[in-house]
């Protein structure tokens, strides 16, 4: 497993998919996606470990990651814990938990990164919290111990150049991809606009 996640990171919802979860991911993969958080998170843990094969054979072929939400890695390496707990985190090979303020920011002891939302309103979570906005995102950013994914309502180029801008080092994105009539050409138009972005950062 190299690193943390980085680019567009494809957070998975399979109520909100177009097509097969499977199929979502495996275009969303082949637009440039490298890392995917699997949620589906009231599915028994058999139906959840069948999508994570599936899934990582997907990831494989590309050397993509695959991230669990929840403390059970469901046989991988890699989790996403909610703010909530589980604290300390499990002993895994990587460790990712969902923060929204400075006080989840100064819990956090042996995570490798963290999502910190909603940046923008969004539709797969309405009235989720005051959207930080770019300038939130990038006051968080400051103080975060640990690498950023900004996570919320990022759909459009613009907000992720937005994202890159205020320091994240990739960009979580669910609907924007989950709900594309063409999750390749939506995920690639969104990796392209991180890359532009970094790339300008780096000058």
């Amino acid at each position: 497993m190299e690193g943390c996640p980085t680019g567009v990171v494809l957070l998975t919802d399979r109520r909100v998919a177009r097509g097969a979860l499977v199929d979502v991911v495996a275009g969303a993969v082949g637009g440039g996606v490298g890392w995917v958080v699997l949620r589906e998170k009231d599915l028994p843990r058999a139906d959840r470990l069948a999508f994570a094969v599936d899934l990582r054979a997907i990831l494989a072929e590309t050397g993509g990651t695959l991230v669990v939400a929840g403390p059970d890695p469901l046989d991988g390496d890699a989790v996403h814990l909610p703010a909530a707990g589980p604290y300390p985190p499990p002993a895994v090979g990587l460790v990712g938990r969902s923060c929204h303020d400075t006080a989840e920011l100064a819990r956090l002891t042996t995570e490798d990164y963290v999502t910190l939302s909603p940046v923008y309103e969004t539709r797969t979570k309405p009235g989720h919290g005051p959207a930080l906005r770019p300038a939130g995102l990038r006051k968080l950013i400051a103080v975060s111990p640990v690498p950023v994914l900004a996570l919320g309502g990022i759909e459009t180029p613009a907000q992720v150049t937005a994202c890159v801008e205020a320091g994240a080092t990739g960009v979580a994105v669910l609907g924007a991809i989950m709900r594309a009539d063409d999750p390749r050409e939506t995920a690639t138009t969104l990796g392209r606009a991180f890359q532009d972005a970094l790339n300008r950062n780096h000058r």
